[in-house]
C-alpha cells in the first residue's frame, strides 16, 4: 500500500470519530466570496490534452513541471461530499464533450467546500509532476517516483478558482468504449442494472456494507442491451454504503477510472444522485431454474483438461463450433502445469465471431439433484462475452438446438492483464432429465470486445 492510501485509512479513522459524529454534510457551504478571475496570459494555458500525451510518452515515467510557467484549466467533475472520493479532484478540459481528464491529488479534506462539481480551476503547474498512478492520469507532487499530493500550505496558490461555475454534460458512452483516453472523465451509461442475484434475493446486497468489503464494495453493473458487464466501486466510507443497490434499471452519471491496481475500470458515483433506475421493468435473460433441491456426492461428469488437447476433446465428443465462419475456436491453453481450454478474439479480425465449445453428451438419467460448476479465468476483460447453457435435446447443430442458459454470473477480470480463476456454481440443473450437454458460447467482435477466457475443472454432481 503506498503512502498516499495509508494516509488516506488514517485520516477517514480519525474523520469518522472527530467529525462525522457532529458535523452533517449540509454543514459544509462553497464559501460565498467574490471570485475575480486570474489575470493569466492565454499564452500561458497548457491543453490538457497535451499534458496526457507528455504522461504517454514518458512510458511510466513521470513528468516534471518543475520550471513551467504553464497553467491548466478544467471543470470539477467530482464530488467528495458523501465522502466517494478522499483528497482529490477529477477535472476534465471541457464541461460538454470533453476529451481529457485528470486526477489532481490534494492534502486537503474536505475539497467540494472551495472545488464544487462544475467549478472551472486554473492549475499552475510550476513544481508539479504528473504520471500514471492507479492506472489513471494523476497531478500532483514528486515524491521519490510516485506523485502524491499537493501540500495544504500552496493548495490556494496552486489550486486558483474561477467564478465560473459550469453545467457537466455527462460523456454518452457505453461499457464496450471503456478506454484509457476516457479515464477522469465524467460520462453516462443508459440501461444499465444490477445483476439479480445481487439485488432480488433475500439479502440484497449495499453498496459498500457488506462484512467483505474492506476498502471498497465493487457490485457489478451490467447493460440491458449488450449483457457486458463493469464494475461500480463505492468506498466504504461513503455515507451511501450502507444502503441498498436499486433493483429497477436507468442510468449511471459518474467517473470512469481504474481500481486501487489500475487492472480494472471502475465507475464512480458522486453521490447516489448519479444513479436514475425510474424503469421498474428489469433487463434480466431467461435462465433455467429449477425448484428442486441440488448437490450430491457422486461426480458424474468432470474435466480439468489436463494432458488433453484440443483434438483429443473432438474424438471424445466435444463440439468446436465457430458460427461465423472464420477461423478462430476454442484451444486447450496452459500455464505452470494447469491446462484448461482457452479464447480470444483479440488480432483474430473477425467481426462478428460467435464460438461454441460443446460438452459430449452427459446422462443424467439415472441421477438426481444435479448441480453444475466450473471455474473461469477472464482476462484482458474488455466487455463480458461468454454465456454458459444447457440442452437436453442437442439437434447435432448449436444454431438449431433449443439452449437454456444457465444462472452462471462469469466473472469480471482486470483489463491490462490475467485475473484469477474464480469458481462458477454451483448452478442447479436438477429439473433437466436424460442426455445433456453443456456449451459455452463465446461472441463478440475484432475491434469490439475480444476479452479473453480460460475454462476449467467443470463438474456435474448428483445423488
Amino acid at each position: 500500500m503506498n503512502s498516499i492510501n495509508l494516509k488516506k485509512l488514517i485520516s477517514i479513522l480519525v474523520l469518522a470519530v472527530t467529525v462525522t459524529a457532529c458535523v452533517q454534510d449540509d454543514d459544509f457551504k462553497t464559501p460565498a466570496l467574490d471570485i475575480d478571475d486570474p489575470n493569466i496570459d492565454q499564452n500561458q494555458i497548457a491543453e490538457l490534452s497535451g499534458i496526457l500525451g507528455e504522461i504517454a510518452q514518458a512510458n511510466g515515467d513521470a513528468v516534471n513541471f518543475e520550471d513551467s510557467d504553464k497553467f491548466i484549466t478544467g471543470y470539477v467533475v467530482s464530488s467528495d461530499r458523501a465522502g466517494n472520493f478522499f483528497e482529490e479532484i477529477v477535472i476534465q478540459d471541457r464541461a460538454e464533450n470533453p476529451t481529457a481528464g485528470i486526477r489532481v491529488l490534494i492534502d486537503v479534506n474536505p475539497l467540494f467546500t472551495s472545488y464544487e462539481f462544475g467549478r472551472k480551476v486554473f492549475i499552475k503547474l510550476e513544481g508539479l509532476s504528473a504520471g500514471i498512478e492507479n492506472g489513471v492520469a494523476t497531478l500532483g507532487v514528486l515524491s521519490g517516483d510516485e506523485v502524491e499530493q499537493i501540500p495544504s500550505f500552496s493548495q490556494e496558490e496552486v489550486i486558483i478558482r474561477s467564478s465560473e461555475v459550469a453545467d457537466i454534460t455527462p460523456l454518452e458512452i457505453t461499457f464496450e468504449e471503456f478506454s484509457d483516453d476516457l479515464t477522469n472523465l465524467f460520462v453516462k451509461i443508459n440501461n444499465v442494472q444490477f445483476n439479480r442475484n445481487d439485488v432480488l434475493g433475500d439479502d440484497p446486497l449495499t453498496f459498500a456494507g457488506e462484512p467483505s468489503d474492506e476498502f471498497d464494495g465493487e457490485r457489478n453493473l451490467e447493460s440491458c442491451d449488450t449483457g457486458a458487464t463493469a464494475v461500480l466501486s463505492t468506498s466504504t466510507f461513503a455515507d451511501f454504503k450502507s444502503l441498498a443497490l436499486p433493483t429497477q434499471q436507468g442510468s449511471f452519471e459518474g467517473v470512469l477510472t481504474k481500481n486501487f491496481f489500475g487492472d480494472t475500470f471502475n465507475l464512480v458515483l458522486n453521490d447516489v444522485t448519479g444513479l436514475v433506475f425510474d424503469n421498474e421493468v428489469r433487463c434480466d435473460p431467461n435462465v433455467l431454474e429449477c425448484d428442486g433441491t441440488s448437490g450430491g456426492a457422486t461426480v458424474i461428469f468432470e474435466e480439468d483438461f489436463t494432458g488433453l488437447s484440443i483434438s483429443d476433446l473432438e474424438n471424445a465428443g466435444w463440439l468446436n463450433v465457430n458460427t461465423t465462419g472464420g477461423s478462430l475456436d476454442y484451444v486447450v491453453g496452459s500455464f505452470s502445469g494447469n491446462q484448461y481450454a482457452q479464447i480470444s478474439g483479440f488480432n483474430s479480425g473477425e467481426n462478428p465471431f460467435e464460438v461454441w465449445l460443446v460438452t459430449p453428451e452427459i446422462d443424467l438419467t439415472a441421477t438426481t439433484a444435479e448441480e453444475i460448476s466450473f471455474e473461469i479465468q477472464s482476462n484482458f476483460d474488455n466487455g463480458n462475452i461468454l454465456t454458459a447453457f444447457i440442452t437436453d435435446n442437442f439437434t447435432g447443430d448449436v444454431t438449431t438446438t433449443e439452449w437454456s442458459r444457465l444462472d452462471a454470473t462469469i466473472p469480471t477480470g482486470p483489463s491490462g492483464g490475467f485475473g484469477d480463476f474464480e469458481s462458477v456454481g454451483p448452478v442447479n440443473i436438477s429439473c433437466v432429465d436424460g442426455n445433456v450437454r453443456i456449451a459455452f458460447r463465446y461472441a463478440g467482435s475484432d475491434p469490439g470486445p475480444t476479452t479473453r477466457y480460460h475454462i476449467d475443472n467443470i463438474e456435474i454432481s448428483g445423488n
